[in-house]
């Protein structure tokens, strides 16, 4: 499923239905680290339903679709407050910790080597399981 516009951070929520329709398949679930804040407690009805969901969290540490839109209505972005206003560098999110307080596994990757093991993994076990994918910038 993907996001048509209007709803920020629905693939979490979206995942936990995927995952109820489709009990025998594992759902993968790709989301932004912006928009994944707007549902976090979706985190914890995956790891209270025992569902099988890997979240891979593309970690760019700012609000991405925020500086399109500002971008869209020609907003000067060299400001200080207009990147602060996008950005979740300070304080930085820390979605292992997250994840893990929810009592979902989780692991933090920053190569491609590493962001296949994780996957891997996760295909392996049952439940729900995290994967920080750090982005460059």
């Amino acid at each position: 499923l993907t996001l048509t516009g209007g709803s920020i951070g629905i693939g979490p929520a979206l995942s936990v239905g995927c995952a109820v329709a489709c009990p025998t398949r594992r759902v993968i679930n790709f989301q932004a680290d912006g928009s994944a804040l707007y549902s976090t407690p979706a985190l914890w009805t995956q790891a209270s339903e025992h569902l099988d969901i890997t979240t891979i969290i593309c970690a760019n540490h700012s609000y991405q679709i925020l500086r399109l839109e500002q971008q869209k209505q020609s907003l000067n972005l060299s400001k200080p407050f207009a990147r602060k206003f996008t950005s979740l560098a300070q304080p930085p999110v820390d979605w292992v910790s997250i994840a893990q307080g929810y009592g979902i596994a989780a692991r933090r990757v920053t190569t491609p080597a590493e962001l296949n093991e994780a996957l891997l993994l996760s295909l392996e076990q049952a439940g729900p399981y995290l994967i920080e994918a750090v982005l460059s910038s």
